[in-house]
């Protein structure tokens, strides 16, 4: 896997992935995370996240997502349309709840 710079906006960060595209979509589950309840396994409720926030800052994403393999503000990094990857994203994270659901109805018939 390749070390990838992501950013948009004021998030950036750093990520190994098999892609470009895959490291877009892990910044942007990144960006999620710190408004919507997508991992419970954290244990942070909405309190706690707010004054992550308040300390901290949120990472706001722009309309643009830059992800390049040799650093951060590269113009020569390829762009990718914020939204298009957050559709992805959101395409992805419920097909995993849809299974998620799948697995637990399962169990309980069984």
């Amino acid at each position: 896997m390749a070390k990838y710079f992501v950013q948009s906006g004021t998030l950036r960060t750093t990520v190994q992935a098999e892609s470009s595209r895959k490291a877009a979509l892990w910044a942007v589950h990144q960006a999620m995370l710190q408004v919507l309840p997508v991992d419970d396994s954290d244990g942070q409720s909405a309190e706690s996240k707010t004054e992550s926030a308040a300390t901290r800052g949120v990472s706001v994403m722009d309309d643009i997502v830059r992800v390049s393999e040799l650093g951060f503000d590269r113009d020569d990094a390829p762009a990718l349309a914020t939204m298009e990857v957050v559709q992805q994203w959101n395409e992805m994270f419920a097909t995993l709840a849809r299974l998620q659901q799948m697995l637990h109805d399962g169990a309980t018939a069984a």
